[in-house]
């Protein structure tokens, strides 16, 4: 076996504990919190499916996919940081950082540069790609926390509408299509009390 093959190996199995890492929403059905690995997947199949409705322009499906299998890789090592919560923000990109430099290190030199890459551009939303991948990753969490009629990761965390808005910014820009299903959903979160007005 090829030096490359076992760290390629080695990486395989530590990216394994994505599945161990809950988030603060729950499925749809409310029965239990999603994990990352269920969340990247779901965020992937959503960038394929919503795609046409995309307004930016020359976005690279492609690069958007590797970009939802790549963007929480990190919490394996740094944890999950709810969206919502305030004070678990100030210290998030120092953790992920340590996180990213140890993750990708197991990786050979080229697709550590590769993965790295991508969750650097998918992080910072300076390109097209990565302003509508973030656009699916934080519309798949509001989807998942509206329809689950429990409020999750919101009532937990005492949201806004102010903070759920701003969070959605991405979303309104990359498919402004939305802007009436969200406003909506979250006119409906307010009355039910899951969201702060």
């Amino acid at each position: 076996m090829t030096k490359t093959l076992q760290k390629q190996l080695e990486f395989l199995k530590i990216a394994d504990g994505m599945k161990h890492i809950f988030r603060q929403s729950t499925l749809i059905d409310g029965s239990r919190y999603e994990n990352d690995a269920e969340h990247s997947w779901h965020f992937a199949l959503m960038a394929m499916t919503l795609y046409e409705h995309c307004a930016l322009d020359g976005v690279n499906i492609d690069r958007v996919i590797r970009m939802a299998i790549v963007h929480d890789l990190v919490e394996i090592f740094a944890g999950d940081t709810p969206a919502q919560d305030v004070a678990a923000n100030i210290d998030k990109e120092e953790r992920e950082r340590k996180a990213a430099d140890k993750l990708f290190a197991l990786l050979p030199e080229e697709q550590a540069r590769e993965y790295r890459g991508l969750w650097e551009e998918f992080d910072a939303m300076d390109t097209h790609d990565a302003i509508y991948a973030s656009a699916i990753d934080r519309f798949q969490s509001f989807y998942l926390i509206h329809l689950s009629g429990t409020g999750s990761a919101w009532v937990k965390f005492n949201a806004t509408t102010e903070r759920v808005r701003t969070r959605m910014l991405p979303v309104k820009k990359a498919i402004p299509s939305l802007s009436q299903w969200i406003e909506e959903a979250i006119k409906i979160n307010v009355e039910k009390g899951f969201l702060i007005e």
